[in-house]
């Protein structure tokens, strides 16, 4: 089993208190930059990407059951194969996806009952090196 470690606890309570409506955004940027976050991998060892809405998303996970979850509702689940992953902080997804060329954010948990998204901050000088 993947120990991610206690900061999950702490992005997940974050997480969970912005579905209440009592979320603090300055709090749960902070846990998802100190959680360790699974995240899978495309051929060649690269962080696979995903494109929707012409924007760029890192997809990262708090456990192994929502990545299986988010490979099965892609219909990419095979019980007999192995699904490579890094175990990233989110601080690190966040600076990479920063100084991606086309606008990228990350994703936590997309397809579970709460997922989150940390879209990216889009500003001319990006607008202009994606070519738009």
């Amino acid at each position: 089993m993947v120990e991610l470690g206690p900061e999950i606890g702490t992005l997940r309570a974050e997480i969970d208190a912005f579905y209440t409506g009592f979320g603090d955004p300055t709090a749960l940027e902070a846990a998802f930059r100190a959680a360790v976050l699974l995240v899978p991998l495309a051929e060649g060892n690269r962080i696979r990407i995903s494109e929707f809405g012409g924007v760029e998303w890192i997809c990262a996970f708090t456990g192994v059951e929502p990545y299986a979850r988010w490979l099965s509702r892609r219909g990419e689940l095979d019980t007999a194969d192995e699904y490579p992953y890094h175990t990233l902080s989110g601080w690190r997804l966040a600076d990479y996806a920063a100084g991606c060329v086309k606008p990228t954010g990350v994703t936590v948990d997309i397809t579970g009952p709460a997922p989150m998204a940390f879209p990216p901050t889009v500003t001319e000088a990006s607008d202009a090196a994606a070519g738009a």
